[in-house]
């Protein structure tokens, strides 16, 4: 009995210095990618291994611009859309995560997260997109480290240059090239909040563009965008 008590002990002791390891392997890559932009991501490597099974030769179209070079239409676009209090909070809308919660247990699912422009960064950079409540303890804590050691302007930067936007399309200068034919620094308001009401579930939006669902969402997101802050 004893001799299981100390197995038991080294174990979870080699265990937590796992769990410390890679907490400070993710912690290196923030410091990192807080001053370098990201060549890819941990989203951007799955979907790009995903399209590969049917074209060998498939790759990702993405183009990274500087903040400045972003239209303002499509900060405040995905400001409305996804995180109204981004600027505020230091990760986490609690009061979203309760709505999602509450969701959850309605449906006995996890069906939503609740997430900030933080945790989706977070989730992107270095997660699956799988969903579960594990996953979501680890995207807390890389969404953590975004919020202290990066400046609000470049979680934003980094989050509209990198997440996906259709099939293959990943960052704002794909998006506006792929769906628009300009520049992300030349979108429209409307465009903008096209583009903004995709980001929820972009692959489908690729296939159908002419939603009528989408162009509702748009809609809304319109009549947001003028009281949305962004930093």
């Amino acid at each position: 009995m004893k001799a299981f008590g100390r197995w038991l002990k080294w174990a979870t002791l080699a265990l937590l210095g796992l769990f410390l390891l890679w907490q400070l392997w993710l912690l290196g890559w923030v410091l990192f990618w807080g001053g370098v932009n990201p060549g890819t991501t941990r989203f951007m490597e799955i979907r790009l291994s995903e399209l590969r099974e049917k074209k060998p030769d498939a790759q990702l179209v993405q183009q990274w611009v500087p903040y400045e070079r972003i239209s303002p239409h499509l900060k405040r676009a995905i400001i409305a859309a996804e995180d109204a209090k981004f600027v505020d909070h230091e990760g986490f809308d609690w009061e979203g995560i309760q709505k999602a919660l509450e969701k959850n247990q309605k449906k006995h699912r996890f069906a939503a997260g609740g997430s900030t422009i933080s945790q989706q960064l977070a989730k992107n950079l270095f997660l699956t997109p799988n969903k579960s409540y594990l996953r979501k303890a680890e995207e807390a804590i890389i969404t953590l480290m975004l919020e202290n050691l990066w400046s609000k302007q470049r979680i934003f930067e980094v989050y509209l240059n990198v997440i996906e936007w259709g099939n293959g399309i990943f960052g704002a200068e794909a998006a506006a090239r792929h769906y628009y034919g300009v520049a992300a620094a030349q979108l429209g308001p409307e465009q903008a909040a096209r583009l903004a009401g995709m980001v929820p579930n972009p692959r489908y939006y690729d296939r159908n563009r002419n939603a009528p669902g989408l162009g509702r969402k748009a809609a809304i997101i319109l009549g947001r965008m003028p009281s949305a802050e962004i930093p």
